[in-house]
């Protein structure tokens, strides 16, 4: 059955998600600010800011059988993850509440920075959100938000993204920086293109009838310490450490993501660890050449 999913906050990830989508036949159309970004991608553009959703009426955002809520807070401040997250998501809610026949399901990509874990501990969807940065805080009002409507919602929790573009760690190993040993800091990560994968198999799994939980952790099968990652990096690039970099205390997180429930669907990962994930960014970004130059 061909369905229409409005993706909002059509960036990176909504990209690729809207080209999954297409290519299983659906009608896609992606809300962004400046829709210029969405030429030759299929998607069909919508250039809206979510601010201007305030006093909105249903016919603010089209009927879609399913919406996904991927917005990204325009800068590291209280005020736009505020506006990003809750306020933002809080309208969309409001319009799409008022159509004669609301979305199946709305998804909200959130992050594992609610978890405010710091000493290396196992955690899952029903382990506490104790995160006392503005962002993980403000993150799960979104949630909950969603939560606690009367529309179907479903929460997707994403940890550290890498993928095509999202380059910085391997930069700082070519320049022979690397976490420290001690202390030990986990690290849990997600590909791009399991970011889309995983969204994509849940609008499946539901289309098959099966039943959403409210939240899934978005992460690889191997949580792994950042000194460990970058080290097999130094030594795919073969380049030396040669400088310890310490993470600032007061962002320093520490925790192992257990994605059994994701698995328990019946997802495969695309890129299962970060040494699949990081050997198709080397090579497609093209590190490998340079590194033998």
């Amino acid at each position: 059955m061909k369905l229409t999913v409005l993706i909002i906050g059509c960036g990176d990830i909504g990209i690729n998600l809207g080209r999954e989508l297409l290519e299983e036949g659906h009608e896609v159309i992606g809300l962004r600010r400046n829709v210029e970004a969405l030429k030759g991608t299929g998607i069909k553009p919508l250039a809206l800011d979510l601010d201007s959703l305030e006093d909105a009426d249903a016919k603010s955002l089209p009927q879609a059988d399913y919406v996904v809520y991927t917005v990204s807070a325009d800068r590291f401040e209280e005020s736009a993850y505020q506006s990003a997250y809750p306020e933002g998501l809080k309208r969309v809610l409001g319009v799409m509440e008022q159509h004669k026949t609301p979305p199946r399901r709305v998804f909200f990509v959130s992050s594992t920075s609610v978890h405010g874990q710091q000493e290396g501990e196992v955690v899952n969807e029903e382990s506490p959100t104790d995160s006392t940065s503005f962002s993980g805080i403000l993150m799960r009002e979104a949630e909950q938000a969603l939560i606690n409507h009367s529309l179907p919602g479903t929460v997707i929790r994403f940890s550290g993204i890498y993928g095509p573009g999202r380059d910085r760690l391997i930069h700082q190993v070519a320049e022979g920086r690397v976490a420290a040993i001690t202390p030990v800091v986990y690290s849990n990560r997600i590909h791009r293109d399991d970011c889309t994968g995983i969204i994509a198999h849940l609008i499946r799994y539901q289309e098959r009838g099966e039943t959403l939980a409210d939240i899934y952790l978005g992460s690889d099968c191997e949580p792994v310490t950042m000194h460990n990652v970058m080290m097999w990096l130094a030594e795919q690039l073969n380049v030396e450490a040669t400088e310890t970099m310490q993470s600032p205390l007061r962002r320093r997180t520490s925790k192992r993501c257990d994605n059994q429930r994701l698995l328990s669907t019946g997802y495969q990962f695309r890129f299962p660890s970060y040494r699949e994930g990081y050997a198709q960014v080397l090579k497609e970004g093209g590190f490998l050449a340079a590194c033998r130059t």
